[in-house]
């Protein structure tokens, strides 16, 4: 298990993306991970600015800047109560994409941590969209914040699929929230069961079908947990048949996880810019926190 040594936290400085923050505060507190707090001041805002202001752009962009390096400070301060926890400010001006991107590349971040909304409707958007373009674009791992934090994560949901990637995430897992217990779950559909109905195989061949599935998703997953020689008692597993999205919804609410941690899936060209349609839609649908990376 790799141990997170260095944090990025990207915040809009809205009401909402302060939970992003506080969530990085106590993953900090919990891992000894130093900490980077930063905010980016849009460079298509101030160019626009210096149009409409002309002669008197200089006094209110600096203005601007001056009152966000004192919010960006001032929200250290509150949060940062933790003596042990090192922190750092760094704010930016740029492209808000490409000077997270920059910054994170410039202290090789471990994690990233965002929000999931700004504060306005059309803060929504664009954070929103910020986010999972920042997903689409990086190799490290992203935990997007979505509930005000009120504790450590205490039950973790890992859906695994038995790819290399499995016992990354679970690791991971183990790294964001030590301590907490973890919850492997495994949803699975047979191949062609939809059609075999419809090309009249008889119902008691499908549930026949259906049980070896699952016998054999069982094995598997006893198997991975052998492989990451996890103690007793630090996580149990789960089988389910049925769609993959509806059965992660569907588990987060019944085992009451608040965090889960999915695959990008992909580390070539082509899956670089894509975003599996699970992970998107755990993303869109979720209501704890979701925290995604790809093999890496």
């Amino acid at each position: 298990m790799k141990p997170l040594k260095r944090i990025l936290a990207a915040t809009d400085l809205s009401g909402p993306a302060r939970h992003a923050v506080d969530r990085a505060y106590r993953i900090a507190g919990a891992t000894s991970a130093e900490l980077t707090l930063m905010h980016v001041v849009n460079q298509g805002g101030l160019d626009a600015l210096r149009q409409a202001l002309g002669g008197q752009t200089a006094v209110v962009e600096q203005r601007i800047l001056d009152e966000a390096r004192e919010a960006l400070t001032r929200l250290a301060s509150e949060l940062g109560r933790v003596p042990a926890i090192q922190t750092n400010t760094r704010l930016a001006t740029g492209t808000v994409l490409a000077a997270i991107l920059d910054q994170a590349d410039a202290q090789d971040a471990d994690l990233l941590v965002v929000g999931s909304r700004g504060e306005s409707f059309l803060r929504h958007l664009l954070l929103g969209a910020t986010a999972e373009r920042l997903l689409r674009r990086t190799r490290r791992p992203v935990l997007v914040v979505k509930q005000t934090p009120h504790e450590a994560y205490r039950r973790v949901l890992v859906p695994v699929d038995f790819s290399p990637w499995s016992a990354a995430a679970v690791h991971l897992a183990q790294s964001v929230a030590p301590g907490a217990e973890l919850v492997l779950l495994h949803a699975y559909e047979a191949p062609f069961e939809g059609k075999l109905r419809y090309a009249g195989v008889d119902e008691a061949t499908i549930v026949l079908y259906q049980d070896t599935m699952q016998r054999d998703a069982q094995m598997r997953m006893q198997a991975l947990i052998s492989e990451l020689a996890l103690a007793p008692g630090v996580a149990r597993i789960d089988v389910r048949h049925g769609d993959a999205s509806q059965i992660i919804l569907e588990q987060e609410q019944l085992t009451d996880c608040d965090l889960i941690v999915m695959g990008k899936h992909g580390a070539g060209m082509v899956e670089e810019l894509l975003l599996g349609s699970v992970t998107k839609h755990i993303l869109a649908e979720s209501t704890g926190d979701v925290l995604v990376s790809t093999l890496g």
